[in-house]
Formats: structure tokens, sequence, C-alpha cells
């Protein structure tokens, strides 16, 4: 118990510390991203007194200061720039398509973008704005700008890689729980079930009814069957060449004799061998676990029907009932651990019948048609030898 809360402690402690970790990433790549900004902005209004500079210059037909050509060339590498005079006219531009600044639409496009990512800069000479400077995100800063949503979406693919690793283990760890408390309950069975053959034995010799003991007989069987389906679970099961139609016959039959005078079991297959790889025990359990399943969905009362039949090399069991029906949102949920509509029961019956069908058999299983409160149909398909 110990163990467990230290090992929670440690594991919220690594999650604290990841978030704390990565708030600070977010932020000081926040905090580059606008220091960038300010610089480059530092850089533009540089830039912008050279201009007046340069538009003096040009005024006194004077040669052009050195340092003024300088910071005019040489400031701006990257940033794309757009210098319009008093009348809207383009005066000057840097890194910008001039088929764009052709196109007075496309050349306001840009204006309006230049505005909504960096405030405009004003070119004043003698208290009169004679130009205005209109400039966008360089693009390394555009490249910064979208480094955040690409950080967040690697620590996201990451946390999922984290998250289906941890559900994975846990699923191994509560399997081979399962499978632990299925092997020990087919031990402990065992016992009073090997007792029960010998009290079969002094029965016969004391003369009771012989219809008493076949019926105990059966029910000695399937107490055996039923060790052998647990002692099998978490381990290969043996698959043999069987009659799927004498196999399917047999476990319908049992589970009628065995349930409400209230259904209607109704059984359709061919009257011809099938052979299909099988483990008997285990596929039993299935037509067992789909039967029960339906006759809860009814309530105890209504009609069941069985039938098989080969299409090609595939072979088609379809169970139908007339019960509550399945609802499309839970068509796969059904076949999950745990999943239950009962009061009663912890939902492993269709997700052991998944299991054994997809995983040992390499069948499909799956909800074939459902209609709520008219009946559902699951159909199971497996492939003949």
């Amino acid at each position: 118990m110990t163990f467990s809360i230290n090992r929670n402690i440690i594991r919220w402690i690594i999650i604290a510390s990841s978030f704390i970790i990565i708030s600070l990433i977010l932020w000081n790549t926040y905090t580059f991203f606008q220091n960038f900004k300010i610089e480059e902005r530092s850089k533009m209004k540089t830039w912008s007194v050279a201009q007046i500079d340069l538009n003096s210059m040009d005024n006194l037909n004077t040669d052009v200061n050195p340092v003024t050509s300088h910071v005019v060339t040489q400031t701006i590498i990257s940033t794309p720039v757009i210098v319009l005079d008093e009348n809207g006219d383009v005066n000057r531009y840097r890194n910008i398509d001039s088929l764009t600044l052709e196109n007075p639409k496309e050349l306001k496009a840009l204006v309006d973008k230049f505005k909504n990512e960096n405030q405009p800069i004003p070119v004043v000479m003698g208290k009169k704005v004679k130009q205005t400077i209109y400039y966008g995100n360089s693009p390394l800063l555009n490249k910064l700008k979208y480094y955040p949503l690409a950080l967040l979406l690697i620590i996201f693919l990451f946390a999922a890689v984290v998250y289906f690793f941890y559900r994975s283990s846990k699923n191994a760890e509560q399997n081979k729980l399962w499978t632990g408390m299925a092997k020990e309950t087919a031990h402990q069975i065992g016992t009073p079930l090997s007792s029960l053959v010998g009290w079969t034995e002094i029965l016969k010799t004391e003369h009771v009814n012989p219809e008493y003991i076949v019926e105990i007989e059966k029910d000695i069987d399937r107490l055996q069957t039923i060790t052998e389906r647990f002692s099998k679970i978490g381990s290969a099961p043996t698959l043999d060449s069987m009659d799927i139609v004498e196999v399917t016959k047999s476990s319908y039959a049992y589970l009628k004799s065995r349930s409400s005078k209230l259904i209607n079991f109704e059984i359709i297959i061919p009257d011809r061998e099938i052979l299909v790889s099988l483990n008997e025990q285990l596929y039993s359990w299935t037509i067992e676990n789909l039967v029960k399943n339906a006759i809860d969905a009814m309530k105890g009362k209504g009609d069941l029907k069985l039938e098989l039949k080969q299409v090609e090399r595939q072979v088609f069991i379809n169970i139908s009932d007339t019960g509550k029906g399945i609802p499309k949102s839970s068509y796969t949920k059904i076949f999950e651990p745990g999943y239950t509509t009962k009061k009663r029961g912890w939902g492993l019956g269709l997700s052991l019948a998944k299991r054994i069908i997809e995983d040992y058999h390499n069948g499909k299983i799956k909800v074939l048609t459902s209609e709520i409160d008219k009946g559902s149909t699951i159909q199971i398909m497996l492939k003949q030898v």
C-alpha cells in the first residue's frame, strides 16, 4: 500500500515538473519572440531616420552620406517593407514581389496585412508626414511565431505515447491478474469435482433412479468443460479440425434444455459436415455467452434463433434475439472489457467471446443488425478448413 502511494506521489511530481518545464519553455519562447519583434522595430525606426536623411540629400542634390547608404541598404535584409508617400503611392520597397505592387487590390491587402502585424512608422519632415513605412514580420520571425505550436504538438504526441504505454501496461497487468484468477478457479473446482464423480459412482450402487444419475453426470461433464475453459485462459489453445455443425448443435441444445420455457429456441443449420479449425471448449463458451446475453436482453422471454450458413470458404453463425436492442454508438463498446448494462455482472462475456473468436480462431465477431426494442443479431465469421 505504501509503495503504491509513493509511486502515485512520484508520478504526480513528474507530471508537475513536466508542466513547469513546458511552461518555462513556452514563456521563454514568447519572451524571445517579443524581444526579437522589438529589435526589428528598432531597426525599422533607424531605417526610417535614414530615409529622412536620404530625402533631405535628394532635395539638396548632394552626395549620399555613406552611413545613410549603409543603413538603407544593409539594415533590412529579409523584412518586407513598403514606403508610401503622402499621396499613397509606392516610394520604395524591399523584399516584395514587384508584380504585387502593380495590382492595387493586392497592394492594399498587403498594406492592411502589414498594419495588423506591426504599427506603421511615419517619416516626418518639417512637421509634416512625407512618407509612411509599412513592414511585416521577417521570415525568421514568422517561423519563430509557430515554434510554440510545434512544441505543443510534440508535447501532445509525447503525452499520447506515454498515455497509451501506461494504458497498455495497465491492461497487461489486469490480463495477468485475470489469467491467474481463472487458473486458480479451475484448480479450486477440480477438487470438489473429483469428489462428485466418486459420489456418483456410489449412487449407482445404491440403485438410485438412473435418470437422476444421467442428469448429474451431464452437469459433472459441464463442470469439467468449465474447468477446462478456465485452465486454457492465458495460454495458446489447440485448434483441431472439427465439424462446426455438430459442435454448435450440441452447445445450443444444452443451453436450450436448461433455459426458461418462455424462450422460443430455433436453430437453422445445414445437415452436412463443415470442417473448421476449432477449440471445442472455447467455441462452446462463445456460443454460451452470446445465447445468455441474448436471453438477458429479452429478460427471459422472447424468440431466439441461431442460424449457421456457409458462403464459399467462410462460415457465418448468426444469433438473433427479440430483446431491447443495441444503440449504434455501442456496437463496438459492448465487446470492451467491463462494459455492461446489467445491474449485476462484470461485463466480460462479450469481451471473452471477441478474444476467443478473433485472437484464438482468427475470425470476426460483430453486431450485424440491431433495432431498439426489436432485437439484435450478433454474427461470428470463421474460415473453413
